[in-house]
């Protein structure tokens, strides 16, 4: 077997990748469960999912850079190792502090997205480059949804423990294949990490996700909340004042405002709103009792079940748009995605009374997810410089992160602002949380709109975007 098989090196991406975007899904519908099992509180239970959001926002866009830095190989397999053992001790952790902390150390594995896309780019022919991004795009999509269909059964027939252990043993093997058969990326970027343009990344992006991710139990007009969004604000400004002073910045300003890179940011953001969720919030819908006047009193293995058409369509959209691309473009594909995603969410705030008109604005939704996913990706690696590649695209998944984690606490304060006697939210809740998700995409439709048209199929702008990418290569010689 050649060492530098292509086919092998996408296979170990492609299960790193899924894996983790699985993790991101696969612990939500077990946390009664492991909330029961560790003796812990609701509120307390609600870190696990916290942590790992916070943890892979931070290690995200930072080791995309230190991969572009010292090499693609060598901190994928650092990541997929971090990714194993913070698996393994989820699997034997004896109390909830140990849970979270392993939660922590899996979200590093947030940086598979950006050193994925960047060894595709660097490794494949430049005629492979494109279907290879949207598949692996289509594995991620498809990641979150197998973690909401497989979470029951696996529960249910072992236990939540075996979340974690199934992803040791997958996370291993494929760690072992790239140390063998994964080659390592020629490109460098020169220069070193920007260490304190990293840690105000950090520090403003924790101030703004955990406010968010937990204003509904401190209270949005709560001083926490209010101080942690006045202090995101203010480390945000400092953030891009270092930046843009910096001569080796961990994320180049310069790069960011390229046109095909702000306006699929800008995408990303509002249906990375309306993404999330949906995945957070149409399970507990099902799952409501009919007796509160909708929902279906689904099980958990039922609620996910329902979801199975979203699962199907993510990955057949997503795999199909590497086809489609050459011919539409990403843009196309783009508005395309985000706006199927408007019309999902629409019928749904009308068209919910039956479980089979769930499960057909579920595919129709993962429809749009695959050719978001898929396109977004593209667009990015295709406008920006080769040694920018893991910086960028980690910042677009961090960035749809933010919009998800905005989209879900504004969803949240509309679904359960004002509750029935019983505790349950009323139905009119839900159907304002879904008529916002629908605006949510429908503006991330008219922001795809935006992005620079493409030119026979390939990047957008094509001579466009290779005199700015050439103009920022030129300015960072010119301040080196």
């Amino acid at each position: 077997m050649p060492r530098k098989s292509t086919r092998l090196t996408f296979a170990v991406l492609a299960t790193g990748a899924g894996v983790f975007s699985m993790l991101q899904s696969l612990i939500a519908p077990a946390l009664p469960t492991v909330q029961h099992a560790l003796h812990t509180s609701q509120s307390t239970a609600t870190w696990v999912m916290t942590a790992y959001l916070l943890s892979a926002s931070v290690f995200t866009p930072i080791l995309g850079r230190v991969g572009d830095l010292i090499g693609k190989k060598r901190t994928l397999v650092a990541v997929l190792v971090t990714v194993a053992v913070g698996c393994l001790l989820a699997a034997l952790a004896p109390s909830i502090g140990v849970l979270i902390v392993a939660r922590v150390v899996q979200g590093v594995g947030g940086a598979l997205f950006p050193l994925s896309f960047g060894i595709i780019r660097d490794e494949f022919a430049p005629s492979e480059v494109s279907g290879s991004i949207s598949n692996l795009s289509a594995v991620i999509a498809a990641g979150g949804g197998v973690g909401m269909v497989a979470a029951g059964p696996i529960v249910t027939a072992l236990d939540y423990r075996w979340l974690f252990w199934i992803p040791v043993g997958i996370v291993a093997l494929a760690t072992l294949i790239a140390v063998r058969y994964v080659p390592e990326s020629p490109r460098r970027a020169e220069g070193q990490v920007n260490w304190s343009g990293a840690a105000l990344l950090s520090a403003w992006l924790v101030a703004l996700l955990l406010p968010l991710s937990q204003a509904g139990v401190w209270g949005w007009g709560s001083a926490r909340v209010l101080g942690l969004f006045a202090a995101a604000v203010a480390l945000f400004a400092l953030w891009l004042y270092s930046e843009a002073r910096s001569r080796t910045p961990l994320i180049d300003l310069r790069v960011m405002r390229l046109p095909a890179v702000w306006t699929t940011n800008t995408a990303a953001l509002l249906f990375g709103a309306g993404m999330y969720s949906i995945w957070s919030f149409l399970p507990g819908f099902v799952q409501t009792p009919s007796s509160a006047g909708y929902g279906f009193g689904a099980s958990v293995t039922a609620a996910g079940l329902l979801m199975l058409p979203m699962l199907v369509a993510m990955f057949l959209s997503g795999v199909l748009s590497g086809r489609l691309e050459p011919v539409l473009g990403a843009k196309t594909l783009l508005t395309t995605g985000a706006a199927l995603g408007a019309v999902a969410c629409g019928f749904l705030a009308l068209w919910h009374d039956e479980q089979w008109q769930v499960a057909v604005v579920a595919g129709l939704f993962g429809l749009g997810i695959g050719l978001a996913f898929a396109s977004m990706a593209n667009l990015i690696v295709g406008s920006v410089p080769a040694d920018q590649t893991g910086a960028a695209t980690g910042m677009n998944a961090n960035i749809r992160t933010i919009g998800g984690s905005i989209g879900a606490a504004v969803t949240g304060v509309l679904v359960t602002g004002h509750l029935q006697p019983s505790g349950l939210p009323y139905a009119s809740g839900y159907t304002h949380g879904f008529t916002l998700l629908a605006l949510l995409c429908l503006a991330a439709a008219l922001a795809a709109l935006l992005v620079p048209t493409r030119r026979g199929g390939r990047t957008t702008g094509k001579a466009r975007a290779a005199h700015e990418v050439t103009a920022v290569e030129q300015e960072t010689v010119a301040h080196g």
